[in-house]
């Protein structure tokens, strides 16, 4: 008992500890000589070590914000190295283009010296740059007969016709990913494609457009309708939840509802999902590929 008293009355206080001076002496080996003595402590250590470290942060920092360093981090690429990046990017972009039109006019060229294709069926020799081996052989008898056959199917497709020209330079998107449980059947009054899909799928804006409706009803569940260019407007029914809210304006592929099973008339988690073009349900299988 009196031996632990004993130590802990030569115990220094921490503060007294810290601040306590050693002395580093240097003696010379030979002679015994006293050649350099210096006075530290714990606290003077631990000062010069922070300083240092101080010190290496201020220059690392400089050399990062004065230098072409700061643009290899996030968020600190200056206009004119991210203007530079871009022009980079489409100058390769031009140069993989250029590259491949030159393959396609040598490979074409060695069509014509083994004689795969004929000399009469190329117009220029620009045209070697953008034609492949398929484009400038002669058309088949089978071909021939497919296509006239094709082409007297098609002569008096009135509808057909007429749908494409509606659709002159609009891409649909698929509304959603899943299986075409139900088609479209105008005679059967169903004026919709029935996809089945996963419940919580995303419901895509298959055009670009502005939401005329987003709603409830007690039959079809949650529906959005959506207003799109040349008098197309697109319905999805069914849905889990809505997205979008009317007004709002969607671009072609953005989400704008969940696939769900609301409303009485369903059968299972899926979207009924219709295209009307002037007043007039139109099959979406014409310009979608589901």
């Amino acid at each position: 008992m009196a031996t632990t008293t004993k130590k802990k009355k030569n115990r220094k206080p921490f503060w007294k500890d810290i601040k306590f001076k050693y002395r580093l002496t240097i003696t010379n080996e030979n002679t015994l000589e006293e050649v350099a003595s210096l006075y530290v402590s714990k606290l003077n250590g631990i000062s010069i070590l922070l300083f240092t470290l101080l010190g290496l942060f201020v220059v690392a920092a400089l050399i990062v914000s004065f230098t072409p360093l700061r643009n290899y981090l996030p968020g600190y690429m200056n206009s004119e190295v991210r203007e530079q990046v871009v022009n980079n990017a489409l100058r390769a972009d031009s140069l993989l283009q250029v590259l491949e039109r030159q393959n396609l006019y040598v490979m074409n060229i060695q069509d014509i010296f083994r004689g795969d294709i004929k000399t009469d069926t190329v117009q220029s020799m620009d045209s070697l740059t953008l034609l492949r081996e398929d484009s400038l052989m002669e058309r088949t008898q089978r071909e021939a007969d497919f296509r006239k056959k094709y082409e007297e199917a098609e002569k008096y497709n009135l509808t057909n016709i007429a749908a494409r020209t509606d659709a002159d330079g609009l891409i649909f998107y698929l509304p959603t990913r899943g299986m075409v449980s139900a088609p479209f059947d105008a005679e059967g009054k169903h004026f919709g494609t029935d996809i089945a899909a996963n419940p919580g799928e995303s419901v895509l804006a298959t055009l670009d457009g502005t939401v005329l409706m987003s709603t409830y009803t007690a039959e079809t569940g949650y529906v959005i309708v959506v207003q799109h260019r040349q008098d197309f407007v697109s319905v999805y029914k069914h849905c889990g939840s809505l997205l979008k809210a009317e007004g709002d304006a969607v671009k072609g592929g953005e989400a704008i509802a969940l696939v769900g099973n609301t409303g009485t008339l369903t059968t299972g988690p899926h979207l009924h999902f219709e295209l009307w073009h002037r007043g007039k349900a139109v099959n979406a299988e014409q310009f979608i590929v589901f």
